[in-house]
Parts: C-alpha cells; sequence; structure tokens
C-alpha cells in the first residue's frame, strides 16, 4: 500500500529513483516482507539469542504480527513517529518488526541518551509513543520517562520492556494477528540520529528500499550466510551494527544474532565461545580492548572469522594486530547513518586494509572529494567528502534552513569528513571539518556543549575542542571563560560537569578536561580560533607525556 509521503521527507528525483530500480538496488521489498519471507523459509532456524532466550524465526516472525495488532489497538497508525529506546534484548526486533508491519516510524535513541536529548526527540518529532526497557545496567528508564512527560507538552504513551509501574506494558500489547495494510517500499521506514555537528541530533529519514538495499549489498559484501552466527555487542540501534551488515544483514542471509548486554571481553568472550560466533562489529576503542584482554587467550575465540572495526578510524598499527592477537580476518567500515558506507574487501592486500577505511558499496555511489572553494582535488589529496547514491538521504527530516547547507544543489550530500582517495576507490580518512568530536564512536557536537556551558552563571564564554586521546581517538576538552563577579574563581571542573549532568545530557557528552583560560586567541576575522586551542590543548599534553 502506497501513503501519502511523509511530510518533511525529501525523496530522490524521479529520474534517479527510475535509475535505482531499473538497476535492482530498490527491488520494492519491505522490513515486513523480508521478514514474513524468512520465517516461511526456515521458521525453526535461530534467529535471536539473547540471554537464556531463542528465538527462531518464526517465533520473531509471530511477535512482531502480535505486536503489530497490540499496537494498532492503542491507535498507532502508518507514519506515526514512536521513539525507541532499548538495550541489546530481543524486544528491540519484534518492536522494530511491528512497526514496520503497520507504517508507523521507529526513531531510534541510544541507551545512554538522557532527558535533553530524549525530550529532543519526542517534542521534535511528535512522537506518539516512547518504548523503553524497565531498567538496563543500573539504570531506571522509567524515571527518565517520567522526567521527558513533566517536561513535554505532547500526549506520549510510555510503553515498557519489563516491569511497566504506571506505564503500558509490552507483553499486554501482544494481540491475535490481524489484516493489516501495511507501507509501501518507497515510504520511509524509521528515523535515524545524525551525529550532530551543530546541536542536537538531526532526523534522517531512510526508505524500505534504500535501507534494505544496504543491507542485502552489506550482507553479500561481508560473505553473510545461513550460517554466521553475528554478535550484536554495540549499541543494537546504532547505524553499524544494525546495517553495516549488522543484524538486520544477517537475518537477510538466514543467520542468527547474538546479543550482547555489554561490550566488553568479560561478557562477549564467553558469548562468543559459547555460540561460536563468526562475525562481531567494534569501535576502534573497544578493539583495543579486545585485542589486549586476547592475549590471556582464557577462552576459544577460534570460531571468528571476521571483525569489523568502524565508528572511527582505526590506527594501522592497532589494525596490523588483529589478525594476529584475534585469529581473524579484520575489515575497516567507514559510513555514516546518512547513507554512504564503505568495506575493505576479502581480495584487498593487507596494506589496503590496515591503512584505508574501505570502498563504497555501491557502483552507483557517487564520491566527490573537494577543497575549499568545492574544487576536485588530485588524487590523493585531503579535501571534503561529498557523496550521493541509491541509500544516500537527500534532506534531513524537518530541516529545510540546514538542508540548504548540507546539500549541494545537484543533491550531494557534504559529509564533513576530511578524506584522501585512492585510484582504487578506497578512502582514507583524516578527520572531520565539521565541529565535532569523533569521542571513540560517539559523535559530540561542539555547540551543543558550549551552549549548555553558557547557562552556567559563572560562564562569560566557553569553546569545546577535540584533544588526542590515544585509546578513543578523540576526547573532549572545553575552554572557559568565567566572569568576573566574584566568587566566580573559585568555581572548579567538577562543579561544572556536575552542572552539565543536572541538564539531563548523555555521559559521553560529558567535557574530559576542562582549562580556565583569560582569553580565547581569535582568526583574522575575530572568530575563536578552535585550531589553535586544539594545537595548544595538544602540546599541553605531549609535552605532560614526556
Amino acid at each position: 500500500m502506497s501513503t501519502t509521503p511523509l511530510p518533511g521527507f525529501t525523496p530522490w528525483p524521479a529520474e534517479f529513483a527510475a535509475r535505482y530500480r531499473a538497476s535492482g538496488y530498490w527491488t520494492g521489498q519491505t522490513f515486513g516482507a523480508l521478514l514474513q519471507q524468512r520465517a516461511d523459509e526456515h521458521p525453526q532456524r535461530e534467529a535471536i539469542v539473547c540471554g537464556q532466550r531463542r528465538w527462531t524465526y518464526a517465533e520473531l516472525n509471530r511477535r512482531a504480527n502480535q505486536l503489530a495488532a497490540g499496537f494498532t489497538r492503542i491507535g498507532l497508525r502508518a507514519q506515526d513517529r514512536v521513539v525507541v529506546q532499548l538495550p541489546n534484548i530481543a524486544e528491540f526486533f519484534a518492536v522494530c518488526f511491528a512497526l514496520f508491519r503497520i507504517g508507523a516510524l521507529p526513531v531510534f535513541a541510544l541507551p545512554a541518551h538522557r532527558r535533553t536529548e530524549i525530550g529532543h526527540f519526542c517534542a521534535f518529532a511528535e512522537a506518539r509513543a516512547y518504548i523503553i526497557a524497565d531498567t538496563d545496567q543500573g539504570f531506571d528508564y522509567r524515571e527518565l520517562a517520567r522526567q521527558v512527560l513533566a517536561a513535554g507538552s505532547q500526549p506520549l504513551q510510555v510503553i515498557v520492556a519489563g516491569d511497566a509501574a504506571e506505564f503500558t506494558a509490552l507483553d499486554s500489547l501482544y494481540d491475535t494477528p490481524c489484516e493489516i495494510a501495511g507501507p509501501a517500499a518507497g515510504d520511509v521506514a524509521f528515523l535515524q540520529l545524525s551525529g550532530g555537528s551543530t546541536g542536537l541530533s538531526k532526523l534522517i529519514p531512510r526508505t524500505h528500499d534504500d535501507y534494505l538495499y544496504s543491507v542485502r549489498a552489506s550482507a553479500e559484501i561481508c560473505g553473510l550466510d545461513a550460517a554466521t552466527v553475528y554478535l550484536c555487542a554495540l549499541p543494537v540501534a546504532h547505524n553499524f551494527p544494525l546495517s553495516s551488515p549488522g543484524s538486520l544483514g544477517v537475518l537477510y542471509a538466514g543467520g542468527k544474532v547474538v546479543l550482547a548486554p555489554q561490550p566488553n571481553p568479560a561478557v562477549s568472550f564467553p558469548l562468543v565461545t559459547a555460540e561460536r560466533v563468526t562475525v562481531t562489529s567494534l569501535v576502534p576503542p573497544l578493539a583495543m580492548i579486545w585485542l589486549d584482554a586476547a592475549a590471556a587467550r582464557q577462552h576459544d575465540l577460534s570460531s571468528l572469522r571476521m571483525l569489523q572495526v568502524g565508528g572511527a578510524k582505526f590506527a594501522a598499527e592497532a589494525a596490523s594486530r588483529v589478525q594476529a592477537e584475534l585469529g581473524c580476518r579484520l575489515q575497516q567500515v567507514f559510513g555514516m547513518a546518512e547513507g554512504l558506507v564503505n568495506y575493505t574487501r576479502d581480495d584487498d592486500n593487507e596494506e589496503i586494509v590496515t591503512t584505508t577505511q574501505g570502498r563504497p558499496i555501491s557502483p552507483d555511489d557517487e564520491v566527490r572529494v573537494l577543497d575549499d572553494e568545492d574544487q576536485p582535488v588530485a588524487p590523493g589529496e585531503l579535501g571534503h567528502l561529498l557523496t550521493r547514491g541509491p541509500y544516500t538521504i537527500r534532506g534531513y527530516y524537518l530541516a529545510p534552513e540546514h538542508n540548504a547547507r548540507a546539500f549541494t544543489a545537484d543533491g550531494f550530500y557534504r559529509t564533513g569528513d576530511l578524506v584522501r582517495q585512492l585510484p582504487s576507490g578506497h578512502l582514507i580518512v583524516d578527520g572531520r571539518a565539521k565541529d565535532q568530536i569523533n569521542r571513540g564512536g560517539e559523535k559530540v557536537a561542539a555547540e551543543e556543549i558550549e551552549n549548555y556551558l553558557l547557562a552556567h552563571p559563572a560562564v562569560h564564554d566557553a569553546a569545546v575542542v577535540a584533544m588526542p586521546d590515544a585509546y578513543l581517538g578523540e576526547k573532549t576538552c572545553a575552554f572557559i571563560i568565567l566572569r568576573g563577579e566574584p566568587g566566580n574563581q573559585a568555581i572548579r571542573p567538577a562543579q561544572l560537569n556536575g552542572f552539565l549532568r543536572e541538564r539531563g545530557i548523555a555521559q559521553f557528552k560529558i567535557p574530559d578536561r576542562i582549562v580556565f583560560v583569560d582569553r580565547f586567541p581569535k582568526t583574522g576575522v575575530g572568530k575563536v580560533n578552535k585550531r589553535a586551542l586544539r594545537e595548544h590543548i595538544s602540546q599541553q599534553l605531549a609535552e605532560a607525556a614526556q
């Protein structure tokens, strides 16, 4: 069934859409149809392992159909936005496929998000429902829901997987399956979160057609099949472990997804051993922890054939350790929730695998590397990455002003990444042009944190920059100019960070270092010279390390 286009969604131009269909990239399949097909083909094959629970494809499909009926019963309809904030539990898949079936749109929040972020997602998306776990890792998401409800103005139904307290229990929504007119493949399937370089995350609309093409192509490039056992160690809703090829790629291939409640070796290594995991994906800091822990050889990791590393640049020195220390092949992954995904391939030589972040999925992924004047750079030279293609969006959700800056007139997305492109098409990622810190794969928008700091009565001005870190790649350093009033000079970094925590922001956004200064260096046009601040803190760290 075709629905009215989602307001605020920028579709691909008709000639591009026709070309992508003719090329077989867009096949007209929805997520609901994919799951139904797999359940029909191999109903008793295990699909999801979550602790002691083992769901077959038939069980997952049944639960999705029952929840779809229950969601319909409580009034959820096509295009209704639903903020989904679930940890790595099996219910995530039942919920998402149920929402896909009725055409409602999950807004994928991460477990680390708190009151400020969730409140923004619910308000901006005009969400009808908010789906959470009761507790996870010692945090009570029901209390978070209470805070969001108290601060919000729109009606919001809270649905809880587990002890629901005063809210609606997810288990109470399993209902007798009914006939539901589902979405069309060209409809928006869900809204993902951007990394966000200016303030809170923007929302990224992905359609069934475009996202499933990325999933299918990723699964094929990565060699997934029915024998694949994928350990989902990173947060399940993140784009990398969701679709590159991630859990959805494994379900497309008919394999098994094993959910790890935490990504550390103490939790993950026993799962690798017990479930004979063949593939997993990590961000560089976690990969380093795994490499160090693997040296002890306390667990049998011999089933692991491939470790994917992405989310941030993986140093060549660390990349070269993977085969020797984990006994598996490394695959570097560089992508974005807005679309473009790059992989190193099986037939790439060792130097390419250890020093590049891969090449694009599709023959129709168009890549431009441009200088500051939007002119092409020579091959191998550093430039700004722009891209368009069959699974790269043409605009953020309800963001016309930002879209005018983030996309060219002919539809290329300005990714904000600085890259070098080899003649082979492989990309080497050198950093970010946007004012954003990549803290071990978690993106921190400098402007957002600066605005929170400026809300403190003792802060006159704030400038947040990245500082190098051997473990996370980058950490956050906030330079602060205090107001001149008496008593302000007694303010300590811990007090400012405590103030930020009270604002209800995610822990990974709290500055790792706060430096008090009398003034900021300025550029020739009078702007804060953040490059000078980055160089200053980098020099301080280097001197301290000597």
